[in-house]
């Protein structure tokens, strides 16, 4: 059984007071630009940009990237009949000498935002990389932190937590349920 954690309005609020705080941070937004890990970090990080373009009149540039050939937890079976399908990371833009706010749903172990920053690095150099999460839920493998934090959610290691976005799910919010 699934327990709400956070409604539709309290997600909104989340990611507004993330916005605010990625303009505080960087001192404005000059050089900013948001690249949201697939699936849900990318329409996350399109409503952190459109928040943006209200507060500061500003269009900044929203990536897309696909983590599935840097994770370490897929291992490559030359005897496999089917490899990792990789969706095509979509930056468009330029992120050399670019503040980078990365952007996913949920912060677990850190392994993700660790290949995510790998895929990154390929792509440019940035001058600086920041991560912003809707949930940081703990349980850290890896040290690794985020800078921009929607919720903190403490759980156990047989929960799970699940984020829900319109574009995907048909609703907004956060879940939390215990896995067998």
């Amino acid at each position: 059984m699934a327990k709400e954690v956070s409604d539709a309005i309290t997600m909104k609020r989340a990611l507004t007071r993330m916005t605010y705080e990625i303009i505080e941070k960087n001192k404005g937004v000059d050089g900013i630009v948001l690249v949201g890990i697939k699936t849900r970090g990318i329409y996350l990080a399109k409503r952190i940009a459109a928040r943006l373009q209200q507060l500061e009149d500003v269009t900044i540039p929203v990536g897309e990237l696909d983590i599935s050939l840097y994770r370490d937890d897929i291992h490559h079976d030359p005897n496999a009949k089917h490899e990792p399908v990789v969706k095509d990371s979509q930056i468009g833009f330029d992120i050399n000498d670019k503040h980078v706010i990365l952007v996913d749903d949920v912060l677990f172990t850190g392994r993700t935002i660790r290949a995510a920053l790998d895929a990154l690095m390929d792509q440019g150099r940035p001058k600086t990389i920041n991560l912003a999460i809707l949930v940081d839920r703990g349980h850290r493998e890896l040290p690794i932190r985020a800078d921009f934090v929607g919720k903190n959610i403490p759980t156990a290691l047989n929960e799970e937590v699940s984020v829900y976005v319109e574009e995907i799910d048909g609703k907004d919010g956060i879940e939390l349920k215990t896995i067998k």
